[in-house]
């Protein structure tokens, strides 16, 4: 062993019931650097953290922290050797202060009573030293997401953490949430704490990383030098394949038809939204976070009532009052959020995709098992959702496949019409260009796609035409060949607004 490694996993193997999650995975981590870990969704990069955490026991290998060999780890061990881990999902508890949390199951006693001052003065010193303005005596519940992940950072540094394991960090973030976590990294890696980063985003990987480890299917791929890495080498290594596109060719398939139009329609923030959808199209919304975008689909969708104005669907009026209603409709929506709002994590495939049918195959409030169980495997074979069967639980699936799994349900339903928000959030670039062909595949059977997208690259790469809003109003209409993304940006800013330039 190096004295230069204070983390090495050698050989992790990890079996579950049939199945492999970790075949042979080795990892070295150097002090003081941010080590990028990076492979498609199911690669099985959370099981190989969760083997370091103690959440996980691996079947076989060796676990060296500063040199001291562990067959197993445990939560309390990987505490006591300075590992600490931050997953997506947060730990904190919204009713206690910022300090509270801060010292969450190890408080700072005065005899037997708690002594808050004192954790509020701890609490203000451990945000000053990562350079964070937040007010000890806050409720963690008021604060931002990304406040609340500096929380999390401050408990591990403070617990003397040598080893930060960042599980996804940036997904729940603003642009300025994640420039704010860039800088804490930074000053971490200056002050000597050894950092794993995980992310789909590779451009992350290259501005943070000193090396990138590639795993890909439960085995160790490669580790190269960041600098001495390109964008392509690592999606072939991450994918097993070269991949000349990042977005798949689409037939030419708009139609005539207009399948879905507003006219001055206002509600849940979002002013006076004109516009129309045809048959075969994908109908880009862009905007910034806060633009009113998720706001429209909420109101296309049913779960948030309009306040004035028309919503014509295959030419006749409609004002669908629950998502139930636009369901019938033949509406749809996966949601930005599919953990949540998306998919019911705790059941099967075989349940999220039959869903919303099962009125329709059921008899006297029995259900057809047949036909349940015939659709569910006739989506996972169309959509070609990777999984050992259609009982597996939706929890157990990459992110990847539970996008495909809500979009099964939806086709399972005969939705016309598909929203798409954030299609590709937390997706890995190999699952994103299948979930890029899906849509493709939508819209040349008929269907129509209204694809709300902060990607840019995403936004024009995908879209045939584009909408964009800024504070609930559209500012912009861009035809394929006017795809710009600065005159974007300038829209989704209000720099240039449509009405004015239209003058």
């Amino acid at each position: 062993m190096s004295e230069d490694y204070v983390l090495e996993l050698e050989h992790i193997r990890k079996e579950y019931p049939g199945v492999v999650a970790l075949k042979d995975v080795t990892l070295q981590l150097r002090r003081g650097e941010v080590l990028g870990l990076i492979g498609e969704n199911g690669a099985g990069k959370s099981t190989l953290i969760k083997c370091c955490s103690g959440a996980v026991i691996p079947t076989s290998g060796k676990i060296r922290i500063n040199g001291k060999e562990f067959d197993r780890m445990t939560p309390q061990l990987a505490a006591e050797n300075g590992i600490a881990i931050i997953y997506q999902e947060f730990n904190n508890v919204g009713e206690l202060s910022a300090a509270e949390n801060l010292f969450l199951g190890r408080p700072i006693r005065k005899g037997i009573t708690i002594d808050r001052k004192a954790m509020e003065a701890e609490a203000a010193k451990a945000f000053e030293q990562l350079r964070i303005k937040i007010n000890p005596k806050e409720l963690v519940k008021n604060l931002s997401v990304g406040y609340q992940q500096m929380i999390e950072i401050a408990k591990a540094i403070q617990q003397n953490a040598q080893v930060l394991i960042m599980d996804e960090p940036s997904a729940p973030l603003t642009t300025n949430e994640v420039e704010s976590m860039f800088a804490v990294v930074e000053l971490l890696r200056e002050k000597g704490v050894s950092i794993i980063y995980i992310s789909h985003r590779l451009e992350e990987i290259f501005r943070l990383s000193d090396r990138i480890e590639v795993i890909r299917d439960g085995e160790y791929v490669k580790t190269l030098i960041t600098d001495k890495a390109t964008v392509n080498e690592l999606i072939t290594l991450m994918v097993g394949r070269e991949m000349t596109q990042k977005y798949p060719p689409r037939k030419p398939c708009i139609k005539d038809e207009v399948v879905l139009e507003l006219k001055n329609v206002t509600g849940n923030g979002d002013k006076d939204i004109s516009l129309k959808l045809h048959a075969g199209e994908v109908l880009g919304l862009g905007g910034l976070v806060g633009a009113g975008r998720t706001e429209l689909a909420e109101m296309l969708f049913g779960s948030k009532p309009k306040e004035s104005g028309q919503i014509i669907f295959y030419g006749k009026e409609i004002n669908p009052r629950s998502p139930r209603e636009a369901i019938d409709l033949g509406i749809a929506l996966v949601p930005e959020d599919r953990k949540r709002h998306g998919a019911l994590l705790t059941n099967s495939i075989k349940n999220n995709i039959n869903m919303p049918i099962y009125e329709r195959i059921s008899k006297a409030s029995v259900i057809d098992s047949k036909t349940e169980h015939k659709n569910a495997e006739k989506y996972r074979s169309d959509i070609q959702i990777k999984c050992p069967s259609v009982h597996q639980l939706v929890k157990n699936l990459s992110g990847g496949n539970q996008q495909k799994v809500i979009l099964g349900k939806w086709l399972a339903a005969d939705s016309k019409m598909i929203i798409f928000d954030e299609p590709t959030r937390g997706i890995d670039v190999g699952a994103k260009y299948e979930i890029y062909k899906l849509i493709n595949d939508l819209v040349e059977s008929g269907r129509s796609i209204l694809m709300i997208s902060s990607e840019m690259e995403e936004l024009i790469g995908m879209s045939d035409r584009i909408i964009v809003l800024a504070e609930g109003e559209m500012t912009g209409e861009l035809q394929k060949e006017e795809f710009n993304s600065d005159t974007i940006m300038s829209y989704a800013s209000g720099v240039i607004d449509m009405k004015e330039a239209m003058k």
